[in-house]
């Protein structure tokens, strides 16, 4: 069974009885035997799950201590032929200390042992009363340094360890341990270490953690679990790395405090699962992990690499780590069931009404100000655009229209034009000129089919013959004449070209591929249905003054957005009607837009944008109507680069751009063989 490169995790929070170990471990053996069930191949438990987190002076107990060590020998035992990595916290005591640990236990051994760092010694917090700190093994502070312990030999390294023996193995016990698993390694850092200014987690994942796990006890009041969450996120967007989170939950004394039970799983900077906290009964959060993913990320991070003190790679901490081999992942079936949401419209906002309004605002404002600057600098007398009564030109439009509000600017200033030909269609013609009219923008009207008449008579061209010739030119002829107006006027052409265009070349060369300043550019067509609906509702209506009688513009954008996208170049029906529907011709843009997003931002193959778009589209697209349109998406996202590499400037607006001054570089000449073989 292929990964994909995910790896499932559970966060397992047992219910507690504090100081009952025997109960306490029956409970985490139960839980094990559901995260191997589910095939994963990490279950995380709580902060000293084994005897509670609250036992307080009992943690000086003898009999405390000599039950947690007993009871993590029988979940060894337990874990005995299977799969799932187990991480418990328990107390260890090492050298006469005492220390507040993660175990990490695996097909009936003991791979090592983390000590927590940093202590909360405050308020409600005693932790330093009982426990020492794992500094005690960091040779900067006490000069501690050990030998690693691999497959029960010993190997001379660097790393900062020392090797204990407890519940009858040998093992290390280091803050400085990263775990492998397969081709996916793990650090641990435990509930404190994470609030602190500098995590250890930054530190394991510039050595090349790609999981951090956090078996945490925290305790709940008034408005910290949203601080929190945000802790978690800030800390795998920071690490580009998954994070996993597992706190305490029912059982745990209440004596002074309460605690939730919160099981939080981001990946980069995303939450991917995360439980009901308050719960009486015991939780088990699933959710896996995309390292490929990660890995794409952090390599295109120029950055992620270069933060080492002394300013040498990232790769110079590896030396301060050991590394200890976990064996392969659980044997998962990703495509039986996937914990993980596969958005199928990546590009739209998600999210409460008032996120998504936010978001949509955030957007028109990087168009509108990008648009409002380049105006200003050149101090443009006008803006010229063609509007088709189509979603590109519209959004242009109404970008326009706000940029030039916000210079103060009179709008008929903004030159409308719409040019209608052979396949313009009364709906379409009618929405321009009525949006134009409701926008208070100087509308004209300028024919093109005389003079593509002309230039096939000139070329030689039978204009029966509804060619790419036959297209293209009348695409060009739109193109000179918005060219030459803005010439006439002192004006510029605003481009109506999107996103989703540009990755399938969709566009003309040197027609509707050309503008001045393109706002659209980096807009992809299924976020452009989305703001201009947003737009329709929340900002645009009947302009005061305007010549609009039987239709406010908010009417015209709602037809607009149920309007056929096409390009108009082919006459229309019997019925006038619209004939030529692009998404019959290149496949349905939500696709598109889809295999985009996934080629560009996580740089996955093929194979894999079929696997996860068989997950989005589930009971939509079948799995061969996804290969057909993600082969040809393949095809012309290569054979256009050249259109691509020539664009005009036009502002970046999300993480996709295709621009060629810095967002993509890649040759004309590449071939998609390879990319293809995949399908």
């Amino acid at each position: 069974m292929k990964s994909y490169g995910f790896i499932r995790v559970a966060a397992a929070v047992p219910a507690v009885r504090v100081a009952d170990t025997e109960a306490n471990v029956a409970e985490i053996c139960r839980m094990t035997g559901e995260a191997e069930a589910a095939k994963a191949s990490v279950v995380v438990f709580p902060e000293l799950a084994v005897t509670g987190y609250t036992c307080g002076d009992l943690f000086s107990q003898q009999a405390l201590i000599d039950a947690a060590e007993a009871g993590v020998r029988k979940i060894i035992e337990y874990t005995r032929g299977k799969s799932v990595t187990v991480v418990t916290g328990a107390p260890v005591r090492f050298r006469g200390r005492l220390y507040n640990c993660a175990i990490v236990l695996k097909n009936g051994n003991i791979k090592g042992i983390v000590p927590k760092i940093w202590l909360p010694d405050y308020n409600e917090f005693y932790e330093g009363r009982w426990f020492s700190s794992g500094r005690d093994f960091l040779s900067p502070y006490t000069g501690i340094t050990g030998r690693f312990l691999a497959n029960g030999k010993d190997t001379v390294r660097e790393g900062w360890c020392a090797e204990i023996r407890y519940a009858g193995f040998r093992c290390n016990i280091s803050p400085n341990l990263i775990f492998e698993i397969g081709k996916t390694s793990f650090g641990i850092e435990i509930c404190e270490d994470m609030w602190t200014p500098v995590p250890p987690s930054s530190y394991l994942a510039l050595a090349g953690a790609q999981i951090i796990l956090n078996p945490s006890a925290s305790n709940e009041v008034l408005a910290k679990h949203s601080y929190r969450k945000s802790l978690v996120c800030q800390q795998s967007a920071r690490n580009v790395c998954g994070y996993v989170y597992c706190s305490s939950g029912f059982g745990e004394s209440t004596q002074d405090l309460v605690f939730g039970g919160a099981s939080l799983i981001y990946e980069n900077g995303s939450v991917l699962a995360e439980n009901e906290r308050f719960s009486t009964s015991p939780s088990m959060t699933f959710a896996d992990i995309d390292t490929e993913r990660l890995d794409t990320m952090r390599q295109r991070m120029n950055s992620f690499a270069s933060v080492a003190p002394d300013g040498t790679a990232a790769t110079a901490y590896d030396r301060l780590y050991s590394r200890i081999p976990l064996g392969n992942a659980a044997e998962t079936d990703f495509g039986a069931r996937l914990y993980r949401h596969i958005d199928p419209h990546p590009f739209v906002p998600a999210g409460g009404t008032s996120e998504t309004d936010e978001r949509c605002r955030e957007i028109m404002n990087i168009q509108v100000t990008g648009l409002a600057s380049r105006l200003a600098h050149i101090s443009c007398k006008s803006a010229v655009i063609g509007i088709s009564g189509g979603l590109d030109s519209t959004l242009a439009l109404l970008v326009t229209a706000l940029a030039f509000d916000k210079l103060g600017w009179d709008r008929k200033r903004i030159i409308g034009i719409t040019m209608p030909g052979y396949g313009t269609t009364d709906r379409t013609h009618g929405n321009a000129v009525d949006l134009m009219n409701a926008l208070g923008v100087t509308y004209r009207e300028i024919s093109i089919a005389a003079a593509c008449d002309r230039h096939f008579a000139d070329i030689g061209h039978d204009k029966n013959i509804h060619d790419v010739t036959y297209e293209n030119s009348q695409a060009r002829e739109r193109t000179q004449i918005l060219m030459d107006v803005a010439n006439q006027t002192g004006g510029i052409v605003i481009g109506t070209g999107d996103l989703s265009e540009l990755a399938l070349g969709w566009a003309t060369y040197n027609g509707d591929h050309m503008s001045m300043y393109g706002v659209n550019a980096s807009i992809p067509k299924t976020l452009i249905r989305h703001l201009v609906k947003w737009a329709a509702e929340n900002h645009f209506d009947a302009r005061p003054g305007s010549t609009q009688e039987t239709k406010s513009t908010r009417a015209i954008l709602l037809d607009i957005i149920d309007t056929p996208i096409s390009p108009e170049l082919l006459p229309a029906d019997d019925q006038g009607h619209i004939s030529q529907k692009t998404e019959d011709i290149v496949g349905p843009y939500e696709l598109h837009d889809f295999f985009l997003y996934h080629l560009f931002r996580s740089g996955y193959s093929p194979e894999k944008i079929l696997f996860l778009a068989r997950s989005a589209f589930r009971g939509i697209y079948d799995e061969e109507t996804i290969r057909k349109w993600l082969k040809t998406f393949v095809r012309r996202f290569f054979s256009q680069q050249f259109k691509r590499s020539c664009l005009p400037d036009g502002p970046k607006v999300g993480s996709v751009s295709l621009s060629p001054r810095g967002d993509w570089r890649m040759p004309s000449d590449a071939k998609p063989d390879q990319f293809l073989k995949e399908l």
